[in-house]
């Protein structure tokens, strides 16, 4: 039955979102693009808190700005470094945690967004750029992306997660959370009961967004959530072992109801780590050697009330990252047939 189920669903969705010339078929490629829409019927009333949804680890980063100022996110010591132009090039290969694009993203499967902001010294018009050592693309050009794709897939839901602010003010706030409401429109959906969010009622009232907002400002606006309603623990470890150890811990630990939860299946990287594979950067230093086992312990994971829920992951096209983490909704019965 659950072979059944996997083949079925891969002949709905389709295999490949666009073709490879080479004739080869990568992470990157297998296309996960309407897999909400694809879920059995038995899954549409489950709360989205106890699917299992992939997500990406400072999603945006997949390009940063080596020409530009180093963010505020940066100690000053860096920042005074960073006026050696070599010093830049650098910060870029650690910087750099995702190789596609949103809507590359999107289409592999991604539906949570790890997102951190800031204004960028020297502009006079209120623009909000994204941040990770660097800054990135314009919040802007990012939130027009992620939509384009939406209407295409009416179906997909997403989670826009705003953890971290940096160089913001109150008219910086206001700035952004117009922009979202000019990007997404009736697409938001308002801050609720976490238990009421599943597909169906989404899709009833054609909700697609959600807005978290880790600063009190979202008192202000009815579709941002507050951060506390997805939480996210952070092992903050260079150890494999270490990571598998809090990821089950905090797992162990997350509330039944009234949230989400967050995995960061990420390993971070300490100054003797960055000294040691200063030219080779994150992804060869420290991410594609673990990727592996990671995507192992992902797939002795069931999602539910006290499983997993969003998982994330650095560079999530270097391994089949996405898909594994759909493939585990597989394992919520069907009440329907169990009692048969």
């Amino acid at each position: 039955m659950l072979a059944f189920r996997k083949a079925r669903r891969k002949l709905r969705m389709g295999t490949i979102c666009s073709p490879n010339p080479s004739g080869t078929k990568t992470a990157s490629e297998v296309c996960n693009a309407d897999w909400m829409a694809s879920l059995p019927p038995h899954l549409h009333n489950v709360p989205l808190s106890n699917l299992a949804i992939p997500g990406s680890h400072d999603s945006f980063s997949y390009w940063v700005d080596e020409k530009s100022p180093v963010g505020p996110d940066q100690t000053q010591a860096v920042i005074r470094l960073a006026r050696i132009s070599l010093v830049k090039k650098l910060m870029k290969k650690w910087s750099v945690t995702q190789n596609l694009t949103f809507r590359e993203q999107l289409e592999a499967g991604i539906r949570y967004f790890d997102l951190r902001v800031s204004s960028k010294p020297g502009d006079t018009d209120q623009e909000i750029y994204f941040i990770h050592g660097l800054f990135g693309i314009k919040v802007w050009d990012g939130l027009m992306e992620i939509d384009a794709f939406l209407t295409q897939h009416p179906q997909e839901i997403i989670f826009l997660d705003f953890n971290h602010f940096y160089a913001m003010d109150e008219s910086h706030h206001k700035c952004l959370v117009l922009r979202i409401q000019e990007a997404f429109g009736n697409k938001l959906c308002p801050a609720c009961s976490v238990e009421s969010m599943t597909l169906r009622s989404l899709w009833e009232k054609k909700y697609q967004v959600l807005i978290f907002y880790h600063c009190p400002f979202y008192k202000q606006y009815p579709f941002l959530w507050p951060g506390k309603k997805i939480p996210a623990p952070w092992a903050n470890t260079t150890s494999v072992q270490k990571l598998i150890l809090f990821l089950e811990t905090t797992l162990s630990e997350r509330a039944p109801r009234g949230a989400f939860h967050v995995s960061q299946a990420i390993l971070t990287p300490r100054v003797k780590t960055i000294a040691r594979g200063l030219v080779g950067g994150l992804k060869n230093t420290l991410v594609h050697r673990n990727l592996p086992a990671i995507l192992d312990w992902v797939k002795t994971q069931k999602p539910g009330a006290m499983g997993v829920n969003i998982i994330t992951s650095d560079f999530v096209d270097l391994i089949d990252f996405a898909t594994t983490v759909i493939e585990l909704n597989d394992l919520l019965e069907d009440r329907a047939l169990t009692k048969c």
